[in-house]
């Protein structure tokens, strides 16, 4: 039901914009919400992806394309999305490959991996707007630890996916080819190709996800480059403007809470993860590192973060626990009146970690300084929760 909603209303939008770009004669008929779609679908020559022809005069890769159109098409939600994202990230991509000297058409590629969503996640373990996986990712320069993730920074992510892109097209001596192995992976099209005798990725028959790969990206280039055809009219004021934001260099000698950088930066814990989204949980590891802060905040950023980086080294040592025999976690975050979430996320621990007599435990709560203490009896342990990382894959639009 929900689908064929979909396909109503996407009609009724593709039969607005052709009412609005042709002038009709007075005798013929309004097109049919169906004939609305059927003449949106209807890609004529030439075609083509990064200069390559898209052999449209064979009837399976006209069918091929019109059905990634018109799954498209079906999720207009995205669609939008799409159209309104791609004014944020588009601009940046285009200039990286026009420094590169690479086909403007490869910026598509992120709407068929990701929709431009910094926290996608694949059930293969790809990552981020360009879906790296954590071994390619690494290969071509992205860190991939247990704090910080760079396949979810765009402009990082950005400059190793036209790195790989570009070593993939001096192996195959095509986009198209290395588009289709970059979803596939080189040695799998390697193997297609000599098992198959075929250098052509339109005759190659491989796995359904990576035959319909180069269409789905098509399908994003002919809506994005011409929405009003199908009937998406937005305004300029529309569209998602990019982020804006300064760097800061930071060196530090042990994990920071990210609330402090927050404070030092005069913004939100929210503002930080929005604009850092490399940043897995919530606290930023010891080492050196970049960090994007809003505009005009970096100025003085460097003295407000040592300032309050020494206080609360300075506080924190009034909120230590020393554990006793026969506590656990549950138990110890019930007696403090603390969530047994919070009490994991300031130890950095996760759930089912082991604490001993003499371990020390951070609790930053106003009872535990001023010892009001919850009677055991009356509050007794609660079952472990899930784990505390703050690191949700995003399954959106």
């Amino acid at each position: 039901m929900k689908t064929f909603v979909k396909l109503i209303c996407s009609a009724f939008m593709i039969i607005l914009a052709f009412a609005g770009s042709t002038v009709q004669a007075q005798n013929k008929p309004t097109l049919s919400a169906g004939q609305a779609i059927v003449e949106a679908i209807r890609i004529k020559p030439p075609l083509a992806f990064c200069g390559e022809p898209v052999p449209l005069s064979d009837p399976e890769i006209r069918e091929r394309l019109e059905r990634e159109l018109l799954v498209s098409l079906d999720d207009s939600d995205s669609v939008i999305l799409w159209l309104k994202r791609s004014n944020r990230y588009f601009p940046h991509i285009e200039k990286v490959l026009r420094e590169e000297s690479m086909p403007d058409d490869l910026k598509y590629i992120t709407i068929a991996e990701s929709s431009l969503r910094p926290l996608a996640f694949s059930n293969k373990g790809a990552a981020g707007y360009w879906q790296f996986i954590e071994s390619t990712g690494t290969k071509y320069g992205l860190e991939v630890s247990n704090d910080i993730d760079e396949r979810r920074n765009f402009y990082r992510a950005t400059q190793a996916a036209v790195g790989y892109l570009k070593e993939l097209y001096a192996l195959f001596g095509s986009w198209t080819l290395a588009a289709a192995a970059y979803n596939m992976g080189e040695d799998g099209l390697k193997s297609e190709m000599l098992v198959q005798q075929e250098n052509n990725y339109y005759r190659l028959y491989l796995n359904q996800e990576t035959q319909r790969y180069v269409f789905r990206i098509l399908a994003a280039k002919i809506i994005i480059s011409n929405p009003a055809r199908f009937g998406y009219a937005l305004a300029p004021d529309d569209l998602y403007s990019a982020r804006r934001f300064e760097i800061v260099e930071i060196k530090a000698v042990q994990p920071v809470p990210l609330h402090i950088l927050a404070q030092a930066a005069n913004t939100t814990f929210k503002t930080i993860k929005d604009l850092n989204p490399q940043i897995k949980y919530y606290h930023l590891p010891s080492g050196a590192c970049r960090l994007a802060v809003p505009p005009g905040s970096s100025a003085g950023f460097a003295w407000r973060y040592e300032k309050l980086f020494a206080e609360w080294l300075k506080t924190r040592n009034d909120f230590v626990y020393t554990v006793k025999r026969g506590d656990t976690l549950t138990g110890i975050a019930a007696r403090f009146n603390v969530p047994y979430r919070a009490l994991l996320i300031w130890n950095r621990l996760s759930r089912g970690s082991k604490i001993f007599p003499g371990d020390k435990l951070y609790i930053f709560s106003n009872d535990f300084k001023t010892g009001n203490l919850s009677s055991p009896a009356a509050n007794p342990a609660p079952p472990e929760p899930a784990a505390p990382e703050f690191d949700p894959a995003d399954s959106g639009p």
